[in-house]
């Protein structure tokens, strides 16, 4: 489930389980938030009823934005103005819409690791009896000298400036 909410003056489109930065809003990290203002709300394809649906949050953390440099200047008087500022951010994560919370998404990725882990250790000692590094090696020289034709490949010479004829000389 998806939904459109109004923050700060901004639009944002979550979902359960989304980072967002927004505007500054008033907490700490680790406080609860909730966003009252829904615009519009969502499961695929269908448009969901947003009377009274909120979207709670999480704040993860306050920080600053990129460097914003204002810079004015006036054409001929000689007027240079350079200012800048870094804009306060809060750092949210979707907690939950409605009555929907976040799937944990973790299950998964422990079940697939044990899986991984097994062929890993028998990889990592195949490559240890092979020595990769004198394979390297002539690849590394064979590089080198693909690269020296190309560097040599020069802008010709410039032709010397022509010569003035000499003045002549009066009697």
């Amino acid at each position: 489930m998806f939904a459109i909410v109004r923050t700060g003056g901004k639009q944002y489109r979550v979902a359960a389980g989304d980072i967002i930065a927004v505007e500054k809003l008033a907490g700490e990290a680790g406080d609860s938030v909730t966003l009252d203002d829904v615009l519009l709300a969502g499961d695929g394809g269908d448009i969901k009823d947003v009377k009274g649906l909120t979207v709670a949050a999480e704040i993860v953390a306050q920080e600053k934005g990129e460097k914003v440099i204002i810079f004015k200047k006036r054409r001929r008087h000689n007027y240079r103005r350079k200012n800048g500022h870094r804009q306060q951010h809060t750092v949210l994560k979707i907690s939950a819409i409605g009555n929907e919370k976040a799937a944990k998404k973790a299950a998964p990725k422990k079940e697939a690791a044990p899986a991984e882990d097994k062929p890993a250790t028998e990889t990592k000692a195949a490559p240890a009896k092979k020595a990769p590094a004198k394979k390297a090696e002539p690849k590394a020289a064979a590089a080198k000298t693909e690269t020296k034709p190309a560097d040599a490949k020069k802008a010709p010479a410039k032709k010397p400036a022509a010569k003035k004829p000499a003045a002549k000389k009066k009697d």
